[in-house]
C-alpha cells in the first residue's frame, strides 16, 4: 500500500523556519521524482519545490534562495526545509511522488501558517 505521510507543518512568524518531512511507504521511493506542491484558500496548487531520483532540483520563483528540497533514500523520505517565511507562504503543503502518469502519489497534506 502506497503512503506518503507529511509532517513538520505548523505556525511560524515571519522570518521563521520550518522543516517538512514526507515518508514514503510501498514503492521504490528511489526512483521516483519527489514534489512539494502547496495550494492556499481559493488558489490553484502549485509546485513549490522538486528533486528528481538525481538529485537535481527546481524551484518556483518565489522560494528560490529561502527553500531547500533534499531527499535521504535510506530513510524513504524527502524534505522540505524553508527559511525566511512570509505570509504569503501560509498554504497546505503536499508532498507527490512520480514516476509515469499512472504511478503518481500524494500525501494528505500538511497546514503551514506564517503570521504574527
Amino acid at each position: 500500500q502506497v503512503q506518503l505521510v507529511e509532517s513538520g507543518g505548523g505556525l511560524v512568524q515571519p522570518g521563521g523556519s520550518l522543516r517538512l518531512s514526507c515518508a514514503a511507504s510501498g514503492f521504490r521511493f528511489s526512483i521516483y521524482t519527489m514534489g512539494w506542491y502547496r495550494q492556499a484558500p481559493g488558489k490553484q496548487r502549485e509546485l513549490v519545490a522538486a528533486i528528481t531520483s538525481g538529485g537535481s532540483t527546481n524551484y518556483a520563483d518565489s522560494v528560490k534562495e529561502r527553500f531547500t528540497v533534499s531527499r535521504d533514500n535510506a530513510k524513504n523520505t524527502a524534505y522540505l526545509q524553508m527559511n525566511s517565511l512570509k505570509p504569503e507562504d501560509t498554504a497546505v503543503y503536499y508532498c507527490n511522488g512520480f514516476l509515469t502518469v499512472l504511478h503518481n502519489y500524494w500525501g494528505q497534506g500538511t497546514q503551514v501558517t506564517v503570521s504574527s
